[in-house]
């Protein structure tokens, strides 16, 4: 991807709202802008904005097959709210069949090789193809989230999946977030009231204890980056 391109994009965007910002991409790659939720907090604000705006944006998301039922209903419920379709990508059954032959139901717990394997069958492939073809991929990442992130620009080339990546929530704080949920009555994840900060797949991700880091609650047994291999540069 041609740098000079990227840093024309980011100058633009970083003048812009929200909403300017995501108007403009669209206008510039018309249907070839896609938004990933996990029906997390950060997915949620931007899901709402695209909603509110009728923004020209397809949604999506990745039903792991091991979600927690939370998510389920908030998936419903967002729909329902919004007028909106978020189509689901699924894992290729085939793949899911050999992985759990091969490592067992819960196999992520006895190595870390063991837990990649299983993010890479049950997100990273079916990510792959819910990007190929597109241009913008708008995620809910913020730089506070982890290390991994602090170092991220709203616009930037992600090497991986070989797409131009946007984060308009990147300079937002906790605080920024549930007060704009709050503002607008966004509909969210009642774990998330009961300490889960970032919740995947219900065998891995726990709630976290006070003063813990956001992201000790995913893959807790391992001592990792907490990063399952979506956002790669």
């Amino acid at each position: 991807m041609n740098k000079e391109l990227i840093d024309d994009l980011s100058v633009r965007v970083e003048k812009l709202s929200i909403v300017e910002a995501i108007s403009q991409l669209c206008e510039l790659y018309p249907g070839k802008v896609v938004f990933s939720t996990s029906l997390g907090q950060e997915d949620q604000v931007i899901t709402e904005i695209i909603a509110k705006n009728k923004l020209p944006v397809n949604i999506f998301t990745l039903d792991t097959g091991r979600l927690f039922y939370e998510t389920y209903d908030l998936l419903s419920r967002t729909e329902a709210k919004y007028k909106v379709k978020i189509k689901t990508y699924f894992p290729k059954s085939e793949s899911v069949e050999e992985l759990v032959n091969d490592m067992g139901i819960n196999g992520m717990y006895l190595s870390p090789e063991n837990r990649k394997n299983c993010c890479y069958v049950r997100k990273v492939e079916p990510l792959k193809r819910a990007l190929e073809g597109n241009t913008i991929w708008i995620t809910g990442l913020r730089s506070e989230q982890s290390n991994n992130r602090s170092s991220m620009r709203k616009i930037e080339w992600d090497e991986g999946n070989q797409i131009l990546k946007y984060n308009p929530l990147l300079d937002w704080s906790m605080d920024d977030m549930l007060q704009y949920i709050q503002d607008n009555k966004i509909p969210y994840n009642p774990l998330h009231d009961k300490g889960f900060v970032s919740i995947g797949c219900a065998p891995c991700t726990r709630a976290i204890e006070p003063g813990e880091d956001p992201r000790a609650g995913r893959w807790w047994w391992e001592n990792s980056k907490k990063e399952c291999g979506l956002h790669t540069k």
